[in-house]
């Protein structure tokens, strides 16, 4: 396979696109992270929550509430839909074996894709298509630098991005709840006795990934302008892999996974543009090799288990 050399403006082009899906896929990565940490489940539903949360924000778009109300009402009813999630599928089996949950999560993302099929339809539909121009203009502005075309929307989802971590890592490591996922992540029976409400805060941990991943998904549509049942797949696969990359259950690793998975995917098509069609397959590979090198991530925590 041929590898193409990248000249400067090349280089800052992928370096930005390589930023923007990483801190997409890193923004879904940490809420199954989050969830995993507490739990030890992966949530397979979480890339549907946030196709769920980008139909809520298209939407109230549709029957004319502007853009921000919009995003508000995308990501207030994913984290509310998240909780609704754990408490009706995931809460009654805390005490079964983990594979129920698992099965649940699966057959919860089925449920979501089939509700978003009949209530939605199956058809794409145009996310950014309801915009009115005083909000399109920011998705057709581009800025040269250094010879480099960068869309404007590329710099936005990074800045947004970077505030949204700024505010998780605030209520994860500043604030009592967050202190309460932290010590439940140690010692659910435990951290119970201490008079914590453990289902409330698992509620709450499910409602803010699921309102990162609203937020990510609608940046994506709001780029990438397309909006369907299926949405939410790949990218919630992705996110998965940046998690296992970074190592499941760390925060901080799911953030630096989502970064490096990106920047990978660019760079490894920009090198060799003959393989743009397997972008998709080069997430499986990763996945495969930091399995085989180091299965805890790049960030992870050895776990030792009992036979």
């Amino acid at each position: 396979m041929e590898v193409s050399a990248l000249s400067g403006a090349t280089f800052l082009q992928n370096l930005f696109n390589g930023l923007m899906f990483g801190g997409l896929y890193a923004l879904l990565a940490v809420g199954y992270t989050m969830v995993y940490g507490i739990l030890r489940l992966i949530n397979f539903a979480h890339g549907d929550i946030m196709m769920m949360g980008v139909y809520f924000a298209f939407y109230a778009s549709l029957m004319g509430s502007p853009l921000w109300l919009s995003i508000i009402i995308g990501v207030s009813g994913a984290a509310i839909l998240g909780f609704l999630i754990d408490r009706i599928a995931y809460k009654p089996l805390r005490n079964a074996p983990r594979i129920s949950a698992l099965i649940t999560a699966i057959g919860m993302s089925f449920f979501l894709e089939s509700v978003a099929v009949v209530v939605f339809g199956a058809v794409p539909k145009s996310f950014t298509s309801v915009f009115n121009d005083n909000n399109k203009w920011i998705m057709d502005k581009t800025w040269n630098i250094l010879d480099a075309r960068i869309p404007v929307m590329t710099f936005l989802i990074f800045f947004v991005t970077a505030i949204i971590f700024l505010i998780l890592f605030w209520i994860v490591y500043r604030t009592k709840i967050g202190m309460a996922m932290r010590a439940i992540s140690s010692d659910i029976p435990t951290t119970s006795l201490m008079g914590i409400n453990v289902d409330m805060v698992i509620g709450f941990t499910f409602a803010l990934g699921s309102a990162m991943a609203a937020a990510g998904g609608i940046m994506w549509a709001m780029r990438y302008p397309n909006v369907f049942p299926y949405m939410g797949f790949m990218p919630g696969l992705k996110a998965f892999i940046a998690a296992v990359l970074g190592g499941i259950g760390s925060i901080p690793g799911a953030v630096v996974g989502g970064f490096l998975l990106g920047l990978l995917e660019i760079f490894l098509v920009a090198l060799m543009p003959g393989a743009a069609g397997y972008r998709d397959a080069f997430a499986f590979i990763i996945l495969i090799v930091i399995l085989l090198i180091k299965p805890d991530g790049l960030l992870g925590k050895k776990s030792v288990v009992k036979v």
